[in-house]
């Protein structure tokens, strides 16, 4: 059930009151708000002589033209361009993967394929050339690469660039696909 109130204060008191109301909104003290959001927290445990994806080959975003065009993505993050192809912002990031082995221990590094096609709303487009970040750098390819692992920890990381060849008139929309990265700790 509601009830109403009405407050007559005595008229020498009514001016006051009016006043006081009026000015109400700008003395009270400002609300405050509690607000609360969830977050997420992972961790990844390795096993010894093995490896993971940090992050995915991302080539940032790219506006196509009426010409043929590339983007290359460099394992240190930065990108060129040829043919009919702008870069948009400076986004764009290698590939990184990390893992456990044993310090000085050889390993091989090979691609599943030498290039992969990548799908979205429009025409597939070729990524080929696969290079990655080492010193020096070296391109990729189904026949093994070999390093040896640096860390006294056995930890190591690297990145993996590419080359994206933009068709003309390249259909506008995210495009993805997958390659595949194969170690063998000798």
């Amino acid at each position: 059930m509601r009830t109403r109130h009405t407050l007559c204060p005595p008229l020498p008191r009514r001016g006051l009151a009016a006043i006081a109301l009026a000015f109400a909104p700008f003395a009270a003290p400002s609300a405050h708000a509690q607000n609360t959001a969830q977050g997420e927290a992972e961790a990844i445990v390795l096993r010894p002589l093995s490896f993971f994806k940090v992050n995915d080959l991302d080539f940032g975003d790219i506006i196509a033209s009426t010409s043929a065009g590339t983007v290359r993505l460099y394992p240190d993050g930065s990108r060129t361009r040829t043919g009919g192809v702008t870069l948009a912002g400076s986004d764009g990031e290698p590939a990184r993967f990390a893992g456990l082995g044993t310090y000085n221990r050889e390993v091989s590094i090979s691609l599943g394929a030498n290039q992969i096609w990548i799908t979205g709303p429009g025409a597939q487009m070729r990524v080929r050339n696969f290079e990655i970040g080492s010193t020096p750098t070296a391109i990729l390819s189904t026949t093994p690469t070999r390093f040896r692992i640096a860390s006294t920890l056995g930890n190591y990381n690297f990145p993996v660039g590419a080359t994206l060849e933009v068709n003309a008139n390249q259909t506008p929309g995210d495009y993805a696909g997958s390659f595949t990265i194969t170690l063998n700790y000798l």
